[in-house]
């Protein structure tokens, strides 16, 4: 049997799989949210744990990929799943917050692998147009899990402590582990001939992949909305629970809400693909980006000690990112040649973490016991992320694809 009949057997058992391999991401950090506030009584500060978790994720994308691209996709994503599961081992015994903090940096790294090879994964397999509808539908398996993560970590925060919490994101990974080994098979394409064309990519990949402008304006794109998003997440258990007073189990439902949001946003995007194209796909997305923060400064200022107006903001918010991360994450590595999907997948990831970082460190720097600047910390990032969502959907993209050649982006995607 030839490769040829391989290919549409591989792809289709990829498609379901995808989604399982995005869904290591919520597991880690959704579930992981409920037990923010018992792990920081036990333990101590909490919150460095997660943002050295996107720390390490984001600086190991810029290894992985480079990695993926040489030695092909399926060593890497195995290794990766199997530090994955030794990791949330260690965070599970974790006897300190700094060793709770190692082992989640190694979590963070191993992380950087299997998503690193997903989606360099769907670069190998499809086409670029058809790039953000499949991205859209492993997403939408990702918000899934999102949906059921902080579900499932408040109630195992509330019966069982946060240990098992960290303990059941190691038998997740070792199934898929296990998944994996029998299913996944390699997609990375060699190029045929004499190793010059290999030796290209590896001295001038990141030059060539930085150098893409439609590379820098999608990456930014997905750098803003989940730097806006990312706040939330570290953020939220301590304006809900701490300030509001809300139970961990009843918080658990607000991110939640959130991922069914998301779901519902990223199937709405597939719709809108076809319809408008994927630049004025974005600048719907960016107008709710933007009109969700306002709605929760408006109950900052006008109804302070209610969860309302943020929990509909946090809403309105998530329609928007379910629109730009499919389109941001497909749009990146869609004008960049296959053989450098591993290294511009990476570089967007780096970028999109360091991003993450760096704002919510900053916003949680005004964050105290006392909650004296109230859920202010949270609102505020989103909103200047919807700002920034905004010029890059408006000002930024029309001048990559101009109105004359929106059919022709509009057929690529």
């Amino acid at each position: 049997m030839s490769c040829s009949d391989h290919a549409p057997r591989r792809a289709v058992s990829f498609a379901l799989l995808l989604p399982l391999l995005l869904a290591a991401q919520p597991v880690a950090t959704d579930s992981y949210l409920p037990a923010l506030p018992e792990i920081a009584r036990d333990l101590g500060s909490a919150s460095n744990s997660l943002t050295v978790f996107v720390l390490a994720f984001g600086i190991a994308q810029l290894v992985c990929g480079p990695l993926a691209d040489r030695f092909g996709r399926r060593p890497v994503l195995l290794t990766g799943l199997a530090c994955y599961t030794v990791a949330a081992a260690g965070c599970a015994l974790a006897g300190s917050a700094d060793a709770l903090v190692a082992w989640r940096a190694v979590q963070g790294a191993a992380m950087a692998s299997i998503l690193v090879c997903a989606r360099a994964a769907v670069r190998d397999l499809y086409p670029a147009h058809e790039g953000p509808h499949v991205m859209a539908h492993g997403l939408r398996g990702l918000g899934i899990v999102a949906l059921v993560g902080p579900i499932a970590g408040a109630w195992g925060v509330q019966t069982a402590g946060w240990r098992w919490v960290l303990a059941a994101m190691g038998v997740y990974s070792l199934a898929l582990l296990a998944l994996c080994w029998r299913t996944f098979g390699e997609t990375r394409q060699v190029a045929a001939g004499p190793a010059p064309v290999l030796a290209s990519v590896s001295t001038g990949g990141m030059r060539q992949v930085f150098a893409s402008p439609s590379f820098r304006a999608w990456t930014a794109l997905t750098a803003t909305t989940y730097g806006g998003i990312f706040c939330f997440l570290l953020l939220s258990p301590m304006v809900y629970v701490d300030l509001f007073g809300l139970s961990p189990a009843l918080y658990g439902w607000i991110p939640a809400g959130g991922s069914l949001v998301y779901i519902l946003s990223i199937t709405w995007c597939r719709r809108l693909l076809s319809r408008r194209g994927p630049v004025r796909t974005v600048q719907l997305g960016a107008s709710l980006s933007l009109l969700g923060p306002c709605i929760q400064i408006a109950g900052c200022v006008l109804a302070p000690t209610s969860p309302v107006p943020l929990l509909v903001g946090h809403a309105v918010y998530a329609l928007g990112n379910g629109i730009h991360q499919p389109c941001g994450q497909a749009g990146a590595v869609g004008d960049l040649p296959p053989q450098l999907a591993g290294r511009a997948v990476s570089c967007s990831g780096f970028v999109m973490m360091c991003v993450a970082f760096c704002a919510g460190q900053l916003a949680a720097g005004f964050i105290d016991p006392t909650m004296r600047h109230g859920a202010w910390p949270m609102v505020l990032p989103m909103a200047l992320a919807g700002v920034v969502l905004v010029m890059i959907a408006f000002v930024w993209l029309p001048r990559l694809y101009p109105v004359r050649a929106a059919a022709t982006v509009q057929a690529r995607f």
